[in-house]
């Protein structure tokens, strides 16, 4: 039995998690989904990995899975406590001493998302709705339930702070795509992870949320990298 720790991204709880926390403990894993202090404004990098670590405590086999802004954070875990696989799920890459403020200019985000939103027809200066933007490929009614109940206010604080890690942990590392994605387009990740990790990484069908509308597939893709470890 390993021991699932789910990371979840910025502006939003652990919520999200739930129909994948399901699908693992299904198949007889522990699963850990902490909410991050998403909205203490004295909350820095730091702060988010301390979350993580407390909530997991002395269990072991663990799995971490870190989504979207978690990027930054499953690393620092790994960097902690003993870790045997890791799994960035369309999650930013964070470059040693980059802040995440910095991130979407660094990477080269801007131009490659006006290039992506032009492929599909969307006007330049076009704001999309949430719906468009990341669920589109979800359920209305776990859209809706997401949107209502478990966006949260998001401190400017872990933006500021630069990546304390002098190199990329030494743990097994998968990148793992949903094809998708129309905020973080998958021809910008796949670049980034290849370029940040030296990974060719994997693709799943899937919006920015993989999780709330494909969690069986997901389950299964994270059990395979598990079983080839």
């Amino acid at each position: 039995m390993a021991t699932y720790v789910l990371i979840h991204g910025a502006a939003a709880d652990a919520w999200y998690w739930g129909p994948l926390a399901a699908e693992l403990r299904g198949r007889g894993h522990e699963v850990i989904a902490p909410d991050l202090p998403c909205g203490d404004e004295s909350a820095g990098l730091g702060a988010y990995a301390d979350a993580v670590v407390a909530a997991i405590g002395d269990r072991s086999e663990l799995v971490v899975v870190a989504h979207s802004f978690g990027g930054f954070t499953g690393p620092l875990v790994c960097a902690r406590v003993p870790v045997d696989l890791l799994v960035m799920l369309q999650a930013q890459i964070p470059a040693p001493g980059e802040t995440p403020g910095a991130w979407w200019d660094t990477t080269g985000y801007g131009g490659a998302r006006q290039e992506a939103d032009r492929r599909r027809g969307v006007p330049e200066g076009t704001e999309e709705d949430p719906v468009t933007l990341y669920l589109h490929d979800t359920s209305a009614e776990l859209a809706a339930e997401l949107l209502t109940h478990h966006q949260q206010p998001q401190a400017a604080a872990p933006f500021g702070d630069p990546w304390p890690l002098d190199a990329w942990p030494q743990v097994p590392t998968e990148v793992l795509l949903s094809a998708g994605d129309r905020f973080f387009p998958v021809e910008f990740m796949r670049r980034l992870a290849v370029e940040r990790l030296g990974i060719e990484p994997d693709e799943m069908p899937g919006d920015h949320l993989p999780m709330l509308g494909h969690p069986e597939e997901l389950a299964e893709r994270l059990e395979a990298y598990r079983a080839a470890l």
